[in-house]
């Protein structure tokens, strides 16, 4: 059933409702603070849903395959933006700005995808182990 053309097309659907509704947040961090730290927020954000989402599956599998694909792939990647990060320290005019902002997304960005794993297994310990676990 999940080769049905109509099943992918909802798919497809709930991925691209899933990527407006990221990219309009990032928009709107992007109207609330200065552009470093609204780039910063998103991305940091983004990695601890995205490590969230990606030991959840690992630990107890209990948000759906699809669900996380249309999370993921949908949300998750039009909230973050490598490419202005990329952007931003290509153009920082300053060492120790462009230190900052690397150290930054990325120093962080570990941080969070760490403090998701312990949240997921937090939650592993509350919740029935799956078999095997799914990481796709």
């Amino acid at each position: 059933m999940a080769d049905h053309p109509i099943v992918r097309l909802e798919t497809l659907a709930l991925i691209g409702i899933g990527g407006f509704a990221g990219s309009n947040l990032r928009y709107f961090a992007l109207g609330l603070f200065s552009d470093l730290q609204a780039v910063l927020l998103v991305n940091v954000l983004g990695c601890f849903a995205l490590g969230f989402l990606v030991y959840e599956a690992e630990y107890s599998g209990l948000v759906g395959s699809r669900s996380r694909t249309v999370f993921t792939t949908g949300f998750l990647s039009s909230l973050t933006t490598y490419s202005t990060f990329a952007i931003q320290s290509a153009l920082a005019a300053d060492p120790v700005l462009f230190v900052a902002i690397v150290a930054g997304n990325y120093g962080l960005g570990f941080a969070a995808v760490i403090a998701s794993r312990a949240l997921a297994s937090r939650i592993r310990d509350d919740a029935t182990p799956a078999a095997g676990g799914e990481t796709a």
